[in-house]
């Protein structure tokens, strides 16, 4: 008995080895394919976060109410859309009309930003044996190459344009099938019910996170151009809205738009005064609302620990470059959201929450799911007889 209770005990040990060596193998299989089929799913993914942006504006103006009136859902979605086609609209001229201007000076930038170095009080180039004091800064620091990176990324993304806009179109098309088709692949009532909830609870933190990331990253974007145009910095607007981009990247995005301004403004001064104050000022503005406002805002919604965050951030940029940052938070919500409502994951999603505390108690989550369909979905024969071989 005592021999069969051991045989017992290492199966079981070795089915649960394999499980987890089955599950990584998974895990690092899907995101090869996400990198190998970058040109495929990443205009799909915009796509479908394009798709999901109209549909939160438009359910913005759907609750405009005007006494009793209040606008139709077809006429919310299209004011939605055209406020989206005039923001892109908008944006790709402004780009347009002054990025170039800015490529043309980036050389020139380049130049002064490294004799201000060479010349700067606090940085002792002779520690550093081996290269000259050009290749040094110029390894350190790379303004032509940094703003090609970033023209590129954009260039990117406009030249799937076309594929991005049949994806949005299709996903307009199917949006008000989702629920019977939730409904008719689960074929369980109350594990449709623990669907939509899942649905629900993703839906409202997505759109919780971006409202409140838009409206900090705006505050933080029109404040720093006011400032740097105050403080007569060179194409002031270009880099307000680079800061207003780059503060939806977690935590390097803020440094960078933090130091980048400087940069610009030490490599067209002749001094350092500017240089400074534009440091100072563009970084009181990212700590007092990235680290003050923000977070009361956020609150402990999220409870992401900033470590996978960071660790999150390397590893989309790795897969999808630029656009892979930008999208990075909200994929770790949807994965965390969904990890937590299955007793089997639970553990995933707790090492990926900064306290350990999840919003879902054990005693609500959804056990083994399956998937059964309906019996709307079977043919006709198997649909009256679903025994029959």
């Amino acid at each position: 008995m005592g021999e069969i209770t051991d045989f017992s005990g290492r199966l079981l040990h070795t089915m649960k080895t394999l499980n987890y060596a089955a599950t990584a193998i998974l895990v690092v299989l899907v995101f090869y394919l996400l990198n190998a089929g970058e040109g495929l799913l990443l205009p799909l993914v915009i796509a479908i976060t394009l798709w999901y942006l109209i549909n939160t504006l438009a359910s913005a103006f759907a609750r405009i109410r005007i006494g009793v009136f209040h606008f139709p859902k077809p006429i919310c979605l299209m004011a939605s859309l055209l406020s989206f086609i005039l923001a892109i609209w908008g944006l790709i001229n402004f780009l347009s009309s002054t990025f170039g201007d800015v490529l043309d000076v980036a050389d020139q930038y380049q130049i002064n930003l490294i004799t201000r170095l060479q010349n700067f009080p606090l940085i002792n180039l002779a520690d550093f044996e081996g290269q000259t004091p050009t290749e040094l800064l110029g390894s350190w620091i790379n303004l032509p190459s940094f703003l090609a990176s970033l023209a590129s990324s954009f260039t990117g993304i406009l030249t799937s344009g076309g594929i991005i806009l049949i994806y949005t179109s299709f996903l307009f098309l199917e949006q008000g099938q989702l629920r019977s088709k939730i409904a008719a692949l689960v074929g369980n009532p109350e594990e449709e019910e623990n669907v939509q909830k899942i649905l629900k609870r993703v839906r409202d933190d997505i759109q919780k996170y971006i409202s409140i990331k838009f409206f900090t990253s705006s505050m933080t974007g029109i404040l720093s151009y006011t400032f740097l145009r105050l403080v007569e910095v060179d194409f002031a607007g270009v880099w307000g809205l680079l800061i207003f981009l780059l503060n939806f990247i977690p935590t390097v995005g803020s440094i960078i738009a933090t130091i980048f301004p400087a940069m610009i403004a030490l490599a067209q001064s002749d001094g350092y005064s500017l240089f400074f104050l534009v440091l100072i000022g563009i970084g009181v503005l990212q700590i007092c609302i990235g680290n003050i406002l923000e977070p009361r805002l956020m609150g402990s919604s999220f409870n992401l620990s900033p470590i996978i965050i960071l660790l999150n951030l390397g590893l989309w940029n790795y897969i999808w470059g630029i656009p892979g940052m930008f999208l990075c938070v909200p994929f770790l919500i949807i994965i965390t959201i969904v990890l937590s409502h299955f007793p089997q994951t639970r553990r995933i999603a707790i090492m990926l929450s900064s306290d350990g505390r999840l919003r879902v108690p054990l005693d609500k989550t959804m056990g083994t799911f399956g998937i059964e369909p309906t019996k709307s979905l079977l043919p006709p024969d198997q649909a009256g007889n679903p025994d029959k071989d």
